[in-house]
């Protein structure tokens, strides 16, 4: 198996961010679980591959060639795929993926999450997609998407295919379960 982990080039400003993306690196490479991501050295991205591959675990990374020098390339990987553009980065790694789980990140995760979450709910794929609400991150999204569904713009099943756990370990055995 192997999970497509959405997160930042930036690790935000509280020290729990980094903490969990570390943790959930460390966690599927405990699990034997490959880790997809964006590839890069930097941010969140960085430390969750870092971690991972700490562990000994299968680390894959897809980053298009405009980022490979911004968001800096990680050239420690068990693969490196380098893609022409963001839109084959995010095909290239849903192809790799088993299912999907979001850390906390900026416009590019939602825009990741936010994709893989309209392919699901139009049946382009029926993997798993799992939010880690490290420290309440995605209280108010996950609000949102209630909000959504109460004002007619979100089918309840559509609401019900994100996953949200506080707890990277429930997370994973969610998704794994799925």
């Amino acid at each position: 198996m192997r999970i497509c982990v959405f997160c930042g080039s930036s690790t935000g400003f509280s020290p729990e961010y980094a903490e969990a993306a570390a943790g959930v690196g460390k966690l599927l490479a405990q699990r034997g679980i490959g880790l997809v991501y964006g590839g890069a050295s930097v941010g969140t991205m960085g430390v969750v591959a870092d971690a991972a591959l700490a562990a000994g675990g299968e680390v894959l990374g897809v980053i298009p060639e405009v980022l490979s020098t911004v968001e800096i390339a990680h050239g420690g990987l068990t693969e490196l795929h380098v893609v022409p553009d963001m839109h084959q980065r995010k095909a290239k790694m849903a192809a790799l993926s088993d299912a999907f789980l979001a850390l906390p990140g900026g416009a590019g995760t939602l825009e990741e999450l936010f994709e893989v979450w309209t392919w699901a709910q139009l049946g382009l794929h029926t993997k798993p997609i799992g939010l880690l609400d490290v420290g309440g991150y995605y209280a108010q999204l996950v609000a949102f998407a209630d909000h959504m569904v109460r004002e007619g713009f979100l089918r309840e099943d559509t609401r019900g295919l994100l996953t949200v756990e506080s707890d990277a370990a429930k997370l994973v055995d969610a998704l794994a379960a799925q």
